[in-house]
């Protein structure tokens, strides 16, 4: 199933269920009102929010509306954990500096998937972009076939921070967040098999291939997580930057894209980020299918 979170006044919004086409909509107010809810009791409403989805993708739920994204919010609004780290090892050949490692970034305020954000004076800024998990509860020390059994939802997600920063300034995330079982054979090995597409100011920056060059799958990311303490219901695990060892496909991330810039030409060309710029991030099934989670739309200002 795919849900999403509308605006309605508060920081939290309302729960939707998603059209399998990202096209319609419906209220899920009638069996849990907020996304952070139905992950405390999962078992319970997860059935109740699939039979929902299932109607609207056969066209009988009798209060369906057009979805709109500009009315989202992102899925989990707030979180109790936003951790995020690349494991992707063309990325650390890259980026020496960025270990495989994972940081703990703010989750009281997470971008709506179209947000402004204000650049300000920020003398070197970039962005990572990648696939997150959205997690039920794991224990301290879970194994990570034990972890992987966490995930609740998938989720796309885009990160800006200063190269080497501790934590990210801001999050964004697309509108749509889904379970598994909606990438079929695509979700194998606790791995995402998608492709993400990432543009800069209009023109494309990276088509990267997110699951075959994953070092650690998301079990193994979320037992990172849970190594000292256990892992609450609603806790957002990343791995992010994706990257590809075919520096060919483009990047996720600009600080690797200059890297790669000054490994080859002996400079860096790309400017990092500034007021004016944009980027939009979209995430495909291999077959070229729709967007799978909607886009994000980040405008710099």
């Amino acid at each position: 199933m795919k849900l999403a979170t509308l605006r309605d006044g508060s920081r939290d919004g309302q729960l939707v269920v998603v059209s399998r086409d990202l096209a319609q909509a419906h209220y899920a107010g009638a069996i849990v009102s907020r996304l952070q809810q139905a992950l405390e009791d999962w078992n319970f409403f997860a059935p109740q929010l699939q039979d929902l989805c299932d109607e609207l993708n056969a066209g009988r739920a009798r209060h369906a509306f057009v979805l709109d994204p500009a009315h989202c919010l992102a899925p989990l609004p707030r979180s109790y954990l936003w951790a995020h780290g690349s494991v992707y090892p063309s990325h650390a050949q890259r980026c020496p500096q960025a270990a495989l490692a994972f940081q703990t970034s703010p989750a009281d305020h997470l971008l709506a998937p179209q947000a402004r954000w204000p650049a300000g004076g920020e003398p070197a800024l970039d962005f990572a972009a990648g696939v997150a998990v959205v997690t039920g509860e794991v224990p301290r020390a879970a194994a990570p076939e034990q972890a992987a059994e966490g995930v609740r939802l998938l989720m796309l997600a885009l990160t800006l921070g200063q190269p080497d920063a501790p934590a990210s300034l801001a999050t964004a995330f697309a509108p749509v967040a889904l379970t598994p079982d909606e990438l079929g054979e695509a979700w194998r090995g606790a791995r995402a098999q998608c492709t993400l597409q990432v543009q800069l100011n209009g023109r494309k920056f990276g088509l990267c291939e997110s699951g075959p060059e994953m070092a650690l799958d998301f079990g193994a990311c979320i037992a990172q997580c849970a190594r000292w303490r256990g892992v609450g219901a609603g806790s957002i695990v990343g791995a992010l930057p994706v990257s590809n060892a075919d520096a060919t496909r483009g990047f996720c991330s600009l600080a690797e894209r200059r890297s790669a810039e000054l490994a080859q030409d002996g400079e860096a060309r790309t400017p990092w980020l500034r007021a004016g710029d944009a980027l939009q991030v979209q995430a495909r099934l291999a077959s070229g299918s729709q967007s799978l989670f909607g886009a994000i739309e980040l405008q710099l200002d």
